[in-house]
């Protein structure tokens, strides 16, 4: 007997290969992984059942840029540029984001996660062991790992404490434990580390066998700043510096046909991030010209501090249209483009295509499912289309991470949201 049957399911979106549509289907579910897919039958029995009678499952979508523990900086910088932005939140983040300020912020950013339909978050801050300890405790799959800046930086360290950091982090990871994830380091930027300093991030990189997360071409200022002093785009510094094969590059909206080459080459995948790029007015993420150069484009949030939320579903939505209109093509993107990079492009990003991302045997069972007994979600011509243009978080009934309920009836089981929320408050002094 199997431990977990998702029972008739109403609908399953697949994303596999042929991105095939199932109906009433039953999903076994052992030792955290899907073990059958299979139409429904009476007499299908397990430890735990779910009855999915009337919900639509697809695989967790996964954020691939964001930084979780600013849900305490939410509405701290509203209508500025990268550059204001980045100047307001650097002063609050000494005062509010210490090591246990980033552990509050995690464990709250992580519930906003999960209970949205997130299962795996790419998640760029300080103080990197709590924050991975908040958002693991909550039961996201946490993908995070040490932050570099050439200067002290908010958090206060000396360059050597940040390599001495990275080179402990698979311990760090290991200890604290947690679904699996990948080892990275994250240099924040190449206008804030710079091209010496990559280059050691890059040995340090080969010896714990991480991978690289940054942010690249978010503006034109950015380009224009880094050109200046290096005499090469972020993208060519991350290449000199050996930091851009496998990698994975925050937001890159302000890329050239040779930038876009390099990126292909070495095998780099894009987090466009449109809800922040939109609000701070960065630019346009043209998601044609990056299939045209057949780069793996996944989709992520920022921070909340930028966008506000972690609603990956209206993610989705802003991605599709501002395809659309950058081309002036309603062809521009399909649906199922838009679910395959807010899903298995994601897992592939950061090396787990084999294993995350989709609905199939064998693959971790990392799911959602929502409920269509809603207004908004009548009448049902097509998934794909419902789920990009018209569903949203609150449609989000049941949510699992390695096979385990983290969301059950839109509540956590792990954490008691009310604690969470009220621990959040008394760290920024809001009652």
């Amino acid at each position: 007997m199997t431990e977990l049957l998702v029972k008739n399911a109403r609908f399953v979106i697949t994303v596999d290969a042929e991105f095939k549509i199932l109906e009433n289907q039953d999903i076994f579910i052992d030792q955290k992984k899907i073990v059958e897919i299979k139409k429904s039958v009476a007499d299908s029995t397990a430890d735990q059942v779910i009855d999915a009678s009337g919900l639509l499952v697809m695989p967790g979508l996964i954020n691939t840029h964001t930084h979780l523990p600013m849900t305490l900086l939410r509405g701290i910088a509203e209508d500025v540029d990268l550059q204001g932005f980045l100047e307001k939140v650097w002063a609050e983040e000494a005062r509010i984001m210490d090591a246990a300020g980033c552990l509050i912020g995690a464990r709250l950013g992580a519930l906003e996660a999960l209970l949205s339909g997130t299962t795996c978050a790419v998640d760029m801050y300080l103080h990197p062991k709590e924050t991975h300890q908040g958002a693991v405790e909550v039961g996201l799959r946490h993908v995070n790992g040490p932050v570099f800046f050439e200067f002290p930086g908010p958090d206060n360290k000396q360059w050597p404490e940040r390599i001495a950091e990275a080179k402990a982090w698979p311990n760090v990871v290991s200890e604290i434990g947690g679904p699996e994830v990948p080892i990275y380091l994250m240099p924040h930027s190449t206008y804030t580390v710079s091209p010496e300093k990559l280059s050691e991030i890059s040995q340090v990189a080969k010896e714990v066998k991480a991978r690289i997360h940054t942010h690249v071409s978010e503006n034109l200022a950015e380009n224009e700043d880094v050109i200046s002093r290096f005499q090469a785009t972020p993208s060519q510094v991350l290449a000199a510096t050996d930091n851009l094969k496998n990698s994975l590059l925050g937001h890159s909206v302000h890329l050239s046909d040779d930038d876009l080459n390099l990126i292909k080459s070495n095998n780099a995948s894009l987090a466009h991030c449109p809800g922040s790029n939109l609000k701070l007015a960065s630019g346009a993420f043209d998601w044609d010209s990056r299939r045209n150069h057949q780069i793996n484009v996944t989709l992520g949030t920022d921070g909340c501090s930028s966008s506000n939320d972690l609603d990956m579903f209206n993610v989705m939505r802003l991605a599709a249209n501002l395809a659309k209109l950058v081309k002036e093509n309603p062809k521009a993107v399909s649906v199922d483009e838009i679910i395959y990079a807010a899903t298995q492009a994601g897992a592939k990003a950061i090396g787990l295509g084999d294993k995350l991302g989709s609905v199939e045997v064998d693959k971790y069972a990392d799911l959602i499912m929502l409920d269509l007994a809603a207004p908004h979600l009548t009448p049902m011509r097509n998934p794909a289309a419902l789920v990009v243009y018209a569903a949203g978080r609150s449609d989000v009934k049941h949510v699992l991470v390695d096979g385990k309920l983290v969301i059950e009836n839109r509540r956590s089981t792990r954490v008691e949201i009310d604690e969470v929320i009220q621990s959040a408050k008394e760290k920024v002094k809001q009652e």
